[in-house]
């Protein structure tokens, strides 16, 4: 069992040990608690318990101890190696949620009010989008979109809407793998006395932390790289205001009902683990990938950051330690190009998602966006011969193999 007092030098290290308390038991990993409530020695317990004058557990919508290793472990992942104003180690609470998509309502929910508005950039998950479309409307909260890498444009719509409670940030994006600068937009929120949200998913805590700029939540979808495997949906949400985290949020939390299961918080804690070593060959054999394709006759563009004729590699270099594992790319020859390009793949893998062991990718015209009128999935970037791609961990040679034989 390792000393919680020891000082982790390593992100590895962290990712491993952090949030870990010995089972009373003596269980070497946190056991699954698969358990609906928890129990009382006798009454005058449980009311210190419900009034909050004693920790511990009550039900396990509220709260789990498979759930608090993980949101422990998120957590210091966030904060490895940053401080707050006063040079402390930043604090900060998650609740874990059962996907990205509830992490995200959690968010709004707890902070917005019908006649506040929402100023985000134009490119966005899908999820994120129809929820800004069409859940936040019905409660009175509207979304303003712009393109938040010019900075000159997002002062102009805080001026020209006062109504704005938060910027909502995604970097890099979901499908475009466009970036916006965390740490310009977070200043130039806080001038205007706004609330500033980022979505890390793409990046984990390992490639890029948010809250370093002065940002006071990030969500993550979990099913992503942090599980690393593809086994379990999930989502956390992550706060620096810890008053208000363990009061209305916590409040609206337990009220949405959109809590994780211990199986899969099980799951996740233990593919955190792994989590450095696997980004380090996920962005390994993404530069390789985008390599290749930048310079393949088939392919009128490649959408990554870490090409230094990215438009936002300036932004992506500042602010992340690799330029990730995710990629998009144009594909000549439109709808019917990228159609057979992904019927032709051998070794990796045709779906939806991201951030799994082996390489994924997905044809967003046919797939995702296929019921989205094609003038408006355009608008944000998604084009007919668009192909998403998470890089895997497969030997590169591999990769490169099935790519150039998908091409042809």
């Amino acid at each position: 069992m390792s000393d919680k007092t020891f000082p982790y030098t390593g992100f590895s290290s962290l990712a491993i040990h952090a949030g870990h308390q010995q089972d009373p038991n003596y269980a070497h990993l946190t056991p699954i608690y698969a358990t609906s409530t928890f129990v009382y020695d006798d009454a005058e317990q449980g009311m210190r318990r419900f009034s909050g004058k004693e920790p511990g557990y009550i039900y396990s919508r509220w709260g789990n101890p498979t759930y608090r290793e993980a949101e422990e472990k998120i957590a210091a992942m966030e904060t490895f190696g940053v401080t707050d104003q006063h040079g402390a180690p930043l604090a900060l609470k998650a609740y874990l949620q059962s996907s990205g998509m509830a992490a995200i309502s959690t968010l709004m929910m707890s902070t917005l009010k019908a006649g506040d508005k929402v100023l985000s950039h134009y490119s966005l998950y899908g999820g994120t989008q129809e929820q800004f479309n069409t859940l936040l409307p019905t409660f009175g909260v509207d979304a303003v979109i712009a393109d938040l890498r010019d900075l000159n444009l997002a002062e102009d719509m805080l001026k020209q809407h006062p109504a704005i409670k938060m910027i909502y940030l995604e970097t890099p994006a979901n499908p475009t793998i466009q970036c916006v600068d965390i740490e310009a937009l977070t200043k130039l929120g806080k001038q205007y006395g706004k609330i500033i949200a980022c979505d890390n998913t793409f990046a984990t805590p390992y490639l890029q932390q948010p809250f370093k700029y002065g940002v006071d939540f990030v969500v993550h979808s979990t099913t992503k790289f942090l599980n690393g495997h593809g086994t379990a949906i999930g989502g956390v949400f992550i706060g620096r205001d810890l008053d208000a985290m363990k009061g209305r949020t916590y409040k609206i939390f337990k009220a949405l009902g959109g809590s994780s299961s211990p199986f899969d918080a099980f799951l996740l804690v233990n593919g955190m683990k792994t989590l450095e070593v696997r980004m380090e060959r996920h962005c390994s054999n993404a530069e390789k990938v985008a390599a290749l394709l930048n310079t393949h006759k088939a392919v009128a563009s490649v959408n990554y950051n870490g090409l230094p004729s990215h438009p936002d590699y300036a932004v992506a270099k500042k602010q992340m330690r690799h330029p990730g594992a995710m990629m998009s790319f144009e594909l000549k020859g439109g709808l019917q190009s990228g159609i057979n390009f992904m019927n032709k793949l051998q070794l990796c893998t045709r779906t939806v998602s991201l951030g799994t062991c082996d390489t994924l990718l997905s044809h967003p015209a046919s797939m995702t966006h296929y019921s989205v009128p094609k003038e408006q999935r355009e608008r944000y970037g998604i084009t007919d011969g668009l192909i998403r791609m998470s890089v895997g961990m497969e030997n590169i040679a591999d990769i490169l193999s099935d790519l150039e034989q998908a091409l042809k």
